[in-house]
Order: C-alpha cells, then sequence, then structure tokens
C-alpha cells in the first residue's frame, strides 16, 4: 500500500492549544492509517495584503504554499471563535489560495476542539464553506467535535473520552482511504 503525504495545521498560536493536542493525536493516527502526516505552524504567516503579495510571496507563505500544494490531504484543527474559524486560520487559507490555489483538489478531514459545550460544530460548517468554494473534498464525517476541551485531555495529551479518540481514529482511516481510491492513476502507454 503507498505511502501518501498530509500536510496538517490547526489554526490556533498558542503553545498549549487545545487544537495542536488534538491534531498531534489525528497525525498519530493518520499515520496508523499509512498516511505520513507533518505538522506545518501558521505562525509566521504575515496578515495576508494584496500590496505583500504584489511584490511576491513572503517566504513563510511561500512554504506552505508548497506543503500544501505537494500533499494530497490536509488535516485541519480549528478552534472556535465567535461562532466561526479564527482569523489565523482563516488568514492562512487566504494566502495559500491565492492564484494558483494550491489547495484545488485536495481531500481534507476537520476537526476541532472548544472550551463550549457545542464543541466546534459552528467553526467547522463555515470552515467547511470555505473549503467547498476553493474545491477541497471535505470529508462528511465522524465528525470530532470536542466540548469542554480544557477538560478534555489526559496530562499525556490523549484523550480522556474513548469514543471522541475512535472518532479521529475512524477520521484518520477514511482520509487515507479516500485519498488512495481518488489518487490520479497512471495513463497507460498508447498503443502502437
Amino acid at each position: 500500500m503507498p505511502v501518501v503525504h498530509a500536510v496538517a495545521f490547526a489554526g490556533s498560536l498558542r503553545k498549549e492549544s487545545w487544537n495542536k493536542k488534538l491534531l498531534r493525536l489525528a497525525i498519530d493516527a493518520a499515520r496508523e492509517a499509512g498516511l505520513e502526516a507533518r505538522e506545518l505552524d501558521l505562525a509566521e504567516v504575515p496578515l495576508y495584503s494584496a500590496d505583500v503579495e504584489t511584490v511576491g510571496f513572503p517566504d513563510a507563505v511561500e512554504g506552505l504554499r508548497r506543503a500544501v500544494r505537494e500533499a494530497a490531504a490536509l488535516i485541519i484543527a480549528t478552534p472556535e471563535y465567535n461562532n466561526s474559524v479564527p482569523g489565523v486560520l482563516k488568514n492562512a487559507i487566504d494566502w495559500v489560495s491565492r492564484p494558483p490555489n494550491a489547495f484545488d483538489g485536495k481531500i481534507a478531514a476537520i476537526l476541532g476542539a472548544s472550551a463550549g459545550s457545542f464543541g466546534t460544530v459552528s467553526a467547522q460548517h463555515a470552515l467547511r464553506q470555505v473549503l467547498v468554494t476553493l474545491n477541497v473534498l471535505t470529508l462528511p464525517g465522524p465528525r470530532v467535535f470536542v466540548a469542554g476541551a480544557a477538560h478534555a485531555f489526559e496530562p499525556d495529551g490523549s484523550l480522556k473520552d474513548p469514543r471522541a479518540a475512535e472518532q479521529i481514529r475512524t477520521l484518520m482511516q477514511r482520509l487515507a482511504h479516500t485519498t488512495r481510491a481518488l489518487a490520479p492513476q497512471p495513463r497507460p502507454a498508447p498503443l502502437g
């Protein structure tokens, strides 16, 4: 079974971010499912400005664009700020989507953790809308909404709720399966 490359990032800059913890659990589960996944950090990505883009993509942006372009799959962990995605995540998406759109044709799994009782339901809905616009196939589920995130993790970073951990494993297995199933097939040599 061929190894498929995925990039993973969280829409949070905080060192002890719940979504970074969740992302690392997803990366581990993705690797178990046969995806070679690596984490990207959004901390160095500057605010989008068309004036900056006119001069050229900053190094941090070019590195992010290249990593997304070269990957077959995406793993995105999003916090929820004011019922939507945080500015950090939306800013990174805006940079990567500038022509030529590096997201085009990718397959994504999204998940999220929040202190609230609904997890990241609204943020994930908003993120799905953005990704559809960018021609990203977003897996429908299982949906991973970790609520009450301040108390959801063990000291070692694992989740206290075994059902949530199983949802992450299932989501990553589906990401691996879907990515392989939709991978471009080699073209047969022409006859004659």
